[in-house]
């Protein structure tokens, strides 16, 4: 970012204090498939902790046990868990969960409105989460600032130094009345980046959070792009992911170089039982500390998106974790996971 700023929007490549998830439940929406889906988790726990802490937000103490068990029972060293109690609607804590910016020698975690992604769905007990656990003192001295503007984890990409990337279909179905103006100016203010890059294009099937960036495009350094892309002419989704690599082609870093673009291969179409079509992205990865845990779906293309990862990553390990369960719930890894930069839990 050009000029001195107390405050930033940390890349997800920095260093990590710990991943925060919310542990599945037959509260949530999980309850049609929640053994299929309580073994992703266990995967995905277990691939955290070989890199990092994992905290575990559970709905009371019946579901620690289970939980634990469960961990335990595969073999995750659960030194590397910490448990916190808090109510929640469901467990998609990349939307539901902190936004961390640095602040001078501290942090603020921005508790941005979440309304079930535009009304969709019930929301008033995950509105509320970042509020419980800051109550419990989590995030030490870190300054919670509650900011009454809808806007989800999902739907924002960052390089750390300024930049952010984010879509427009999304941003205008939480705020029809603002210009893209007024939405590129809000974000500048409230997440302080100085450059904000919108796209028009690009949406995948089975996904209701109307285009979030993490579905779609990454940031993987401040010169590359690592974008979902559709390399079937016969697929719906052809025409709007070529669209969306014009746009990403079309964009400048902040030398005025383009970037550095990576394809992610395409799935094959996987349906539900119902026959509906599930959004299989193999951009929804995360980014820990050493590693990069990539969605894997059974499918002939995992092996490809990862060796792309690998290409994109390579001083980092890439792990493949099964997530063929989650995309039921239109959703994948990074959408249910939330990295809580390096420092946030450790301070005084």
């Amino acid at each position: 970012m050009t000029g001195a700023s107390v405050t930033r929007f940390p890349a997800e490549w920095e260093g990590q204090d710990a991943v925060l998830i919310a542990w599945p439940h037959a509260g949530t929406d999980w309850v049609d498939n929640l053994a299929d889906v309580e073994s992703t988790y266990v995967a995905l726990v277990s691939a955290i902790t070989r890199f990092e802490p994992c905290l575990i937000v559970v709905a009371d103490a019946a579901l620690h046990t289970h939980a634990s068990r469960r961990l335990h029972g595969a073999g995750v060293d659960l030194a590397q868990v910490r448990f916190l109690t808090a109510d929640y609607d469901d467990t998609w804590l990349r939307d539901s969960g902190p936004v961390t910016l640095h602040d001078g020698d501290g942090f603020r975690l921005l508790d941005f409105r979440f309304t079930g992604w535009g009304g969709k769905f019930g929301a008033s007990k995950d509105d509320l989460l970042i509020g419980a656990l800051c109550a419990q003192g989590v995030f030490g001295s870190a300054r919670h600032e509650r900011i009454e503007f809808a806007l989800e984890g999902g739907a924002i990409e960052t390089d750390g130094e300024g930049t952010l990337l984010t879509t427009y279909a999304c941003l205008h179905q939480r705020h029809p009345e603002l210009s893209r103006e007024q939405l590129a100016g809000r974000l500048r203010e409230v997440l302080h980046v100085d450059r904000v890059l919108i796209l028009e294009h690009g949406a995948l099937q089975g996904d209701d959070t109307d285009a979030h960036i993490d579905t779609l495009a990454r940031i993987s350094d401040p010169g590359t792009i690592v974008h979902q892309a559709c390399d079937d002419p016969s697929d719906p989704h052809f025409e709007s992911l070529s669209a969306m690599a014009q746009e990403l082609a079309n964009l400048r870093t902040r030398d005025g170089n383009p970037y550095r673009l990576m394809p992610l291969p395409w799935a094959q179409p996987i349906h539900n039982a119902e026959g509906r079509r599930l959004a299989a992205s193999y951009a929804n990865y995360l980014v820990v500390n050493g590693g990069v845990l990539l969605p894997v779906y059974g499918d002939r293309a995992d092996a490809k998106a990862l060796a792309q990862l690998r290409l994109a990553y390579p001083d980092r390990e890439v792990v493949p974790v099964p997530a063929r369960p989650l995309i039921e719930q239109n959703g994948s890894l990074h959408c249910v996971t939330m990295q809580l930069p390096k420092g946030v839990l450790n301070v005084a």
